[in-house]
């Protein structure tokens, strides 16, 4: 019962847990290793993602990647 309970809460405030856990993230990078290395390697990892949704949903990226790419890191 309490863990149906926890699924409908989570499941209701999917967005929310999603922010404070990125917040979190973000919070523990400023103080580690300082705002702009943070602002850098957030910066990085959305780039990141770009590249990797366009390698998901594009097959002509992805012949582009594959074709520049060696082999070994295909």
């Amino acid at each position: 019962m309490v863990r149906d309970n926890l699924t409908a809460l989570i499941k209701a405030n999917k967005g929310r847990i999603i922010g404070i856990g990125i917040g979190l993230l973000f919070g523990i990078l400023v103080l580690t290793v300082g705002f702009w290395r943070s602002i850098f390697l957030a910066l990085c990892v959305a780039v990141g993602f770009g590249v990797g949704s366009l390698y998901d949903k594009d097959s002509k990226f992805r012949a582009f990647l594959e074709r520049i790419l060696p082999t070994g890191i295909k």
